[in-house]
């Protein structure tokens, strides 16, 4: 039987590279490395071609480069492009039409996190619909009988809607629009629904993850009796310790996915947890320096670039996002052979000591590691003290606060992050309803 989405693959308004290669073999984790290659390489002619010709935008920013679609021949070729920033696509809402505005029908608007003015993410029907319907079921293995709750932000965000579409349209899976912060999904309203409705698969934010936790504790609910198959975390940064904290206290194995609003899916993590195996079906990711913007070699730690393969109404070429991250050359054991990268947190975010910069991830991964330390957690950047790093914490449950245990928990942090260390014990932090803020500036 043919499927809906082989019926929309089939139609001719469609680009003959994607119903070449998604026609037979819809899944890029099960393609071999010759035939994704491939994919990849026509995908972005293809993607630069329709740029050239219908988007001013890009028109003529190769022209300013003066490079041509001709130009583009191998995916190396791609660093004959200039970069898109998130200044440009401020500036015009629809910078990147590159198609009727009669055929756009998604509209959604980034989170806002960095600051300035808000970035439109604009997409037309069949974009929108290719790019939540290719799959990675090696790594995301949904069964059309797993029930999904969606824990994320619906309202502006990509983020609910794009996994609550891949798991409808994409897995035939049932899915439950638990959302995140909006007027009805209060954490308490969400554990209702989680213990009435038996979740098999639970996709959220990490802080989100805890706050749900705090609401299940105080309606005496045990979330490890659920038996989930998977818990995914997206939309905040999460080090391996606070990961495992989450995974003790929902029972279930967690897992990290990465994207972007203006990108989509870029990363999705294995159960092996060394790194996020690219979404090369949909994206290509380069590294480059963020000085220099010359591109760097496996295992260089710097900014990750963004191409989008499946879009060709509105592409999006070299996209700058500001995240830090190193190429995995090496191949991973759980044998899907997408290529992997490795998060270092964002440019914006760095919190600089003693002339050295650091990720609150990394720096969150030795903080939870201590046991008498709670669930929340602030790291406090005072512009006239550069030398020492204080963190303003809640106690773990059943610890009390007191200058005897800021001291001991100073000297361990200090001794394992190489920078002398201050804490500041308090009885409660405020509960995000959006994106946790780790760094606080006094």
């Amino acid at each position: 039987m043919t499927s809906d989405f082989e019926k929309r693959l089939s139609e001719e308004s469609l680009s003959p590279v994607i119903r070449h290669y998604f026609s037979k073999t819809l899944y890029p984790d099960h393609m071999p490395p010759q035939r994704l290659g491939k994919f990849q390489k026509e995908a972005l002619r293809e993607a630069v071609t329709r740029a050239y010709e219908k988007s001013p935008f890009y028109r003529q920013k190769m022209s300013d480069a003066g490079v041509k679609p001709q130009d583009f021949n191998n995916l190396s070729d791609l660093a004959k492009m200039p970069f898109t920033t998130r200044d440009e696509l401020r500036k015009d809402p629809w910078a990147l039409l590159a198609c009727d505005k009669k055929d756009i029908s998604v509209i959604h608007v980034s989170t806002g996190t960095t600051g300035g003015q808000p970035i439109y993410t604009i997409q037309s029907w069949k974009e929108y619909y290719l790019t939540t319907s290719v799959n990675y079921p090696r790594l995301q293995p949904i069964e059309q009988e797993d029930l999904c709750f969606v824990a994320l932000p619906y309202e502006m965000s990509a983020a609910g809607l794009d996994f609550h579409t891949r798991f409808l349209a994409g897995h035939q899976a049932a899915v439950v629009a638990a959302g995140k912060g909006g007027a009805y999904s209060t954490p308490e309203k969400t554990i209702k629904l989680i213990r009435d409705l038996r979740p098999t698969i639970v996709v959220t934010s990490p802080s989100h993850a805890i706050t749900l936790a705090e609401a299940a504790d105080a309606a005496s609910f045990d979330l490890t009796g659920l038996g989930l198959k998977k818990m995914w975390l997206a939309g905040e940064g999460c080090s391996p310790a606070f990961r495992n904290r989450i995974q003790k206290t929902w029972g279930a194995p967690v897992n990290f996915n990465y994207g972007a609003t203006e990108c989509g899916i870029i990363g999705i993590e294995c159960d092996t947890h060394h790194g996020y195996h690219i979404a090369q079906g949909h994206v290509l990711v380069e590294i480059v320096d963020p000085k220099t913007g010359q591109v760097l070699k496996p295992g260089e730690v710097g900014e990750l670039v963004i191409t989008c393969l499946l879009r060709f109404d509105t592409p999006l070429i070299r996209y700058r996002t500001q995240d830090l991250g190193c190429l995995e050359p090496r191949p991973c054991p759980c044998g899907v052979p997408l290529e992997r990268f490795h998060l270092k947190g964002r440019l914006t975010d760095q919190i600089v000591l003693q002339g050295t910069s650091y990720s609150p991830v990394y720096l969150e991964n030795f903080l939870m590691q201590l046991p008498e330390v709670g669930n929340w957690y602030e790291f406090v950047v005072r512009p006239d003290d550069n030398q020492q790093l204080k963190i303003r914490t809640e106690p773990a449950p059943g610890i009390k606060a007191t200058p005897e245990l800021a001291k001991k928990l100073a000297a361990k942090m200090g001794a394992a992050v190489k920078v002398p260390c201050e804490f500041e014990l308090v009885s409660k932090l405020p509960r995000p309803t959006r994106k946790a803020v780790r760094v606080v500036y006094e």
